[in-house]
């Protein structure tokens, strides 16, 4: 079997960091050798596939995207089970699942030996290790992974203004909008309770929407389960809702979430 060529593979979102690892990455090995690979939810807020778009005009690579076809609450339908803070069936099945099939078929089918570049800081090396391990034991072959915000560039890099001052791009709205990650357009089932307060305040009908989806999913069920968990059981976000409205949303804009975002996260 003939040696696989190597290709290099920027995970690609809505985010700063992965925008700059994706330029770096395709200045470094070339555009012939790049490719920037997106997983859809089909919840995205739609000025991400802006910025993205725009990112990789300014980059010279067109966006490589693979869709499941199904939403978030369709994944939930499927499986029986109402994603949460801990576990969300949603981003394996529309994310990582995605993703190691294209893998393979970088292999099987194009005979190209794929290395991943993660926007992921200094900051969050827990989700790097992570990554690293899964890579490492997931495909059928270990994959090699490259976190280049934490193992190559020593300094601290302002990425934002880079991007918006020296490339001329804006960054997507939910960074302004004061949201910690842009995961499937502010409904991500792992946002927890200040998320979850953010989002009722920016856009209380998207809210609304995660809110019918809960009660729904409770009701056809007959489960009583939420996305949201309190002293270890149930507290959905009707209850989340009406109760910041008898004590206003901003005594909840602070809490400190513990949850960790999944792959769809601003990084």
């Amino acid at each position: 079997m003939l040696e696989r060529k190597k290709v290099h593979v920027a995970m690609y979102s809505g985010g700063a960091s992965s925008a700059y690892v994706a330029y770096q990455m395709v200045q470094a090995h070339g555009k012939e050798n790049s490719i920037l690979f997106f997983t859809n939810t089909l919840w995205e807020d739609e000025d991400n596939y802006r910025f993205m778009y725009e990112v990789a005009d300014y980059i010279g690579v067109e966006i490589t995207e693979r869709v499941d076809g199904r939403t978030p609450e369709e994944v939930f339908y499927d499986y029986r089970f109402l994603g949460n803070s801990r576990l969300a069936k949603c981003s394996e099945e529309l994310k990582v699942q995605q993703t190691i099939v294209f893998l393979e078929e970088l292999r099987d089918v194009h005979n190209l030996e794929p290395i991943l570049y993660f926007g992921i800081g200094p900051h969050e090396t827990h989700r790097s290790d992570n990554l690293k391990d899964f890579y490492e034991h997931r495909p059928l072959e270990p994959i090699e992974t490259r976190f280049p915000m934490i193992e190559t560039f020593r300094e601290d890099i302002d990425v934002k203004s880079i991007i918006e001052e020296e490339w001329g791009i804006k960054l997507p709205r939910m960074y302004a909008m004061g949201f910690s990650h842009a995961n499937c357009g502010g409904r991500c089932v792992r946002g927890g309770f200040q998320h979850y307060a953010q989002l009722y305040n920016v856009w209380p009908e998207r809210y609304a929407l995660q809110e019918e989806m809960e009660e729904n999913f409770r009701k056809d069920f007959e489960k009583n389960v939420s996305i949201l968990k309190k002293n270890g059981g149930p507290y959905t976000l009707r209850e989340y809702r009406e109760r910041m409205d008898r004590e206003g949303v901003e005594n909840f804009l602070k809490i400190q979430d513990e949850t960790v975002p999944c792959v769809c996260s601003f990084s």
